[in-house]
């Protein structure tokens, strides 16, 4: 192979595969990737800039809006970075409606990614009965906070809502009509040859270079690396009932898809316990909590596409002082430079595809002279900057 023989093809930053904007491109030998590059950012939105001019409890409002599809998530590890700071425990029952709609929503992520991988396999009788299994979550949710997505539930301190004890048999009767649909799917992902055919050994992702690249939830554990924040740094109520963590080890997407699949059913059990136990533990939803103190925290939960992590910087005020956040795909995107290289141009945006990608939860920004164009600093010295700027909030000083 000669470097003459190497075109360059774009996909993106604005493709039907893909649902936001990015740009990749991809170095080809033919119809074969050889290499590929990622550029980020467009879709920056200044949402850690945002909140740091925001009360603490208006930001969970901010950062659920990160995601649409794993809108709990942020706020999630948000309000757990804000309670490290405080050292609060909140009320038992808070813990298991956290827990809730935390699976609740995992259920739907997973869901919308199975139909969307279903449309692009040109399958879309998977992508019609996965929409359709995932409307009566997304109405339970609406029925409880009036809104399919962007629930506003979690706060520091707590949760926003309680639960009545009729919404709990809703929860129970929804999860009894979904098992047959997952059990479906699952046969489906399994038996058919041609779902199989693309999927089986395509876009494959080592174990090694999942720790290299620092992989993620479902796309780390479906090539063997056994992590999952929920239960290796337990949160909530998930100490507090049953569940296991499927980990596969092919890291192909047909890997990705079953893992999803396997994820769902401990998501049906996890809910199934939770709502039971608040049949009877009884008692308040929230701390009311009025001031945080000084101090930084660290909060991560794992989001249906991995860890989300937030780091939250209190100066004593109504607003964070700092507030950094990693959104799992920053991680699970990078490794798509392994995972497409070797396969042809038509199974590529299916191996983009397979890590569930939130292009706008990744963004950042690079700071450029307006009038030349010529970049400004680096991105060490961005790093250096940054890492400057904490400094002096930590010793008491403003920006």
């Amino acid at each position: 192979m000669s470097d003459t023989n190497i075109k360059t093809i774009a996909i993106g930053p604005y493709h039907p595969l893909q649902e936001e904007p990015e740009f990749f491109r991809l170095h080809v030998d033919g119809e074969i990737v050889v290499k590929m590059d990622v550029e980020l950012g467009y879709n920056h939105r200044g949402i850690e800039k945002l909140s740091q001019g925001m009360h603490f409890d208006q930001v969970p409002f901010l950062v659920e809006r990160i995601c649409g599809i794993c809108s709990t998530s942020h706020p999630f590890s948000y309000v757990l970075a804000v309670e490290d700071i405080g050292g609060w425990e909140i009320p038992l029952r808070a813990q298991y409606i956290r827990t809730v709609v935390a699976e609740v929503e995992r259920l739907h992520s997973h869901l919308l990614w199975l139909g969307l991988a279903g449309h692009f396999l040109g399958y879309n009788t998977v992508w019609m009965w996965a929409w359709k299994a995932r409307e009566p979550l997304l109405e339970l949710f609406e029925k409880l906070t009036g809104n399919r997505n962007h629930y506003g539930m979690f706060k520091v301190g707590g949760v926003r809502r309680d639960f009545e004890d009729g919404f709990c048999h809703d929860l129970a009767r929804v999860l009894d009509n979904l098992v047959p649909v997952l059990d479906m799917f699952k046969g489906a992902v399994s038996d058919d040859p041609v779902l199989r055919s693309r999927m089986e050994g395509v876009g494959v992702l080592s174990y090694d270079d999942c720790r290299a690249y620092g992989a993620v939830g479902p796309v780390a554990r479906a090539s063997g690396l056994n992590i999952d924040a929920r239960r290796d740094d337990p949160i909530a109520a998930y100490p507090l009932v049953q569940w296991r963590v499927p980990v596969l080890k092919a890291g192909d997407i047909y890997a990705k898809a079953l893992i999803r699949v396997m994820e769902m059913y401990e998501s049906v059990s996890i809910v199934r316990q939770c709502a039971h136990k608040l049949l009877t533990v009884r008692g308040p939803v929230d701390l009311r909590v009025t001031d945080v103190p000084p101090g930084e925290g660290i909060g991560h939960y794992e989001a249906p596409r991995g860890e989300c992590f937030h780091y939250v910087m209190s100066d004593g005020s109504n607003r964070p002082a700092r507030h950094k956040i990693r959104a799992p795909s920053y991680t699970n995107v990078a490794t798509d430079v392994k995972a497409v290289v070797g396969e042809t141009v038509s199974d590529a945006a299916l191996v983009l595809a397979a890590v569930d990608p939130c292009y706008c939860c990744t963004e950042r920004m690079i700071a450029v002279d307006a009038g030349t164009g010529a970049t400004r600093h680096s991105g060490a010295e961005l790093v250096r900057l940054c890492q400057a700027k904490t400094e002096r909030l930590r010793r008491g000083g403003r920006a």
